[in-house]
């Protein structure tokens, strides 16, 4: 059997971080390995080449969720102009129907949080969930307007709001409560009236 160049390895295990990181906003922590390593093109005997346990994939999953959450959330603020704030560009990016209908591509925290939560406490997902947290807070303290409350505050408000409604809206997609979330969501943060 020939050997796998250092190339090759580096792009498996990308994939399989790559995978991992969606199955399990999908389907939570209790994604298998064999499943990942499936879903990757891969055998469930090559996981350990690449990975020392299923709580390191665990953490580095998450992290490889919330990186691509800052590129995303980055974008929003950035695509931003004189009409649109970067923080209500943010928040109606956040807020929109494919963020709820995919959570493979989604939000990592409203996808992960209840795993983390239900993780031990030196568990290293915790750290990269709250590392990636801190991220993403700080991307929308940064695009809070001026004035009122300090920024943070304001911004840990908003991603609160964010989130719940995102994650309320999740279990109830297929029913009309679903859409009243999002708008409720977006009438609190935004000032929209529903059907605006």
């Amino acid at each position: 059997m020939p050997r796998v160049s250092r190339a090759e390895t580096e792009r498996n295990r990308a994939e399989i971080e790559r995978v991992a990181s969606r199955l399990m906003r999908e389907r939570g922590f209790g994604v298998s390995v064999a499943d990942v390593m499936g879903a990757a093109g891969l055998t469930h005997g090559g996981f350990y080449k690449h990975f020392e346990s299923k709580d390191a994939l665990n953490a580095i999953s998450c992290t490889h969720a919330f990186d691509q959450s800052a590129k995303d959330w980055q974008a929003s603020v950035d695509r931003s102009d004189g009409d649109l704030t970067p923080r209500t560009a943010l928040i109606a990016d956040y807020l929109a129907p494919e963020n709820r209908v995919d959570p493979g591509e989604g939000c990592p925290m409203a996808a992960l949080a209840t795993d983390v939560a239900r993780s031990p406490v030196d568990a290293p997902v915790r750290d990269s969930f709250g590392e990636g947290l801190e991220g993403l807070i700080e991307i929308l303290t940064r695009a809070e307007p001026a004035g009122g409350e300090p920024a943070r505050a304001r911004a840990l408000g908003d991603i609160s709001t964010m989130v719940g409604a995102m994650v309320l809206a999740r279990a109830t997609e297929g029913d009309a409560l679903a859409e009243e979330i999002i708008a409720a969501a977006r009438t609190a943060l935004l000032g929209e009236t529903p059907g605006t």
